[in-house]
């Protein structure tokens, strides 16, 4: 018979699961503040650009049209704005590996305590052979890395309001 309290996960595990809703929720405020950096750059109402928002359904294509909205010529912002979003974006690219990482993956513990680890839900197309399953332990290195990213990802928040008032684009 199986003892029912081996199944327990260990508290460090739960740290892991808290940092995680942390960054989720950090992650989605951050990038729902796109809407008025697309609002300012297109021109148009938050209204809008939060449609514009939701119908693209990946955050890499959000980053892209902001992105390429800054570009182009007839930017409705200033060269100083244009740089600052694009320092935006490319912080926020650089991020959402990690958040990707964290939200594309199973979690694991071991009962007889053991790492708790993540393992990658990725298939990688060799040569001529598969890769899935890469398992990341989950240690105090990898918790300081994510402690680490959220903080980041709250300066960007920061970051977009900023440039958002700065500029007086739509709130």
């Amino acid at each position: 018979m199986n003892n029912p309290t081996a199944q327990k996960p260990p508290k460090a595990f739960d740290a892991f699961l808290m940092r995680i809703g942390q960054i989720n929720y950090a992650w989605t405020n951050t990038e729902s503040t796109l809407i008025h950096l697309m609002a300012g750059l297109i021109p148009t109402d938050t209204s809008t650009a939060t449609v514009i928002h939701l119908t693209l359904n990946t955050t890499r294509a959000r980053l892209d049209l902001v992105e390429r909205l800054a570009k182009r010529q007839d930017c409705p912002v200033s060269k100083e704005a244009v740089s600052r979003i694009i320092a935006i974006c490319k912080q926020m690219k650089k991020l959402s590996g990690l958040r990707n990482r964290l939200n594309h993956c199973l979690y694991a513990f071991d009962s007889d305590g053991g790492p708790v680890r993540s393992i990658q839900m990725r298939i990688a197309d060799r040569k001529n052979s598969l890769a899935f399953g890469a398992e990341t332990i989950l240690d105090k290195a990898e918790l300081a890395e994510i402690d680490r990213a959220l903080g980041a990802i709250q300066t960007l928040n920061e970051d977009v309001w900023s440039v958002v008032f700065d500029y007086a684009m739509p709130q």
